[in-house]
């Protein structure tokens, strides 16, 4: 399963891919979703940067649209729609007019003290949502509708992944580690005892 990291390296190595002619929409991720190459107005491609992007990694995402409206309607109907304290790799739907339609998308790769930053296809300083670009945006949170949480690989801290790959950390029957659980006392020395066993000492 891939890491939110693996989407946004691979949205970054596409980071000034332009369309050719300027504002013909003729750009190797419409070729790629429509099978053909298209141009004209009628072929935006924020959407289908954004499905390129998922599809070269093997990110999940609830339907393959070119429309930013289809995609936050499925993600809403199969519960990855969120509309606060976005993340890595979320996938931003934003809402320029404040009218409640989406207007663009772009993959958040970090957050800021006022907003997030996102990288994003069919944008430009000066046409947001239509500039024949792929670029690192600054966008304030408020522009943001929601966002699609697509399902990631758990990057594991290099501690807790030790612990488990020397059987000191087991979790419970699902497997869940349940990091930020309290530790009870019998939990704690049953992992002493496997550390020490480990270390053949017991």
């Amino acid at each position: 399963m891939p890491t939110a990291k693996d989407l946004i390296d691979l949205a970054r190595a596409q980071l000034g891919v332009k369309e050719c002619l300027a504002g013909s929409n003729r750009v190797k991720y419409n070729t790629w979703y429509y099978g053909r190459e298209v141009s004209g107005a009628s072929y935006p491609w924020c959407m289908v940067f954004v499905q390129w992007c998922c599809a070269q990694v093997g990110v999940e995402l609830p339907t393959r649209t070119a429309s930013c409206t289809a995609l936050m309607n499925a993600a809403k109907k199969a519960g990855m729609w969120v509309t606060s304290d976005y993340q890595m790799g979320d996938i931003a739907i934003y809402d320029w007019g404040g009218d409640k339609v989406p207007d663009h998308c772009g993959i958040i790769t970090q957050a800021l003290s006022n907003g997030y930053l996102a990288i994003e296809g069919n944008t430009s300083v000066g046409n947001d949502s239509n500039g024949g670009e792929v670029m690192e945006r600054t966008r304030p949170a408020k522009s943001i509708l929601g966002a699609v949480r697509p399902v990631y690989a758990v990057v594991l801290p290099e501690a807790v992944q030790w612990a488990v790959d020397n059987g000191i950390m087991q979790g419970n029957t699902s497997g869940d580690l349940m990091l930020d659980n309290a530790l009870t006392r019998r939990q704690f020395v049953t992992m002493l005892h496997r550390y020490a066993k480990a270390e053949g000492k017991a």
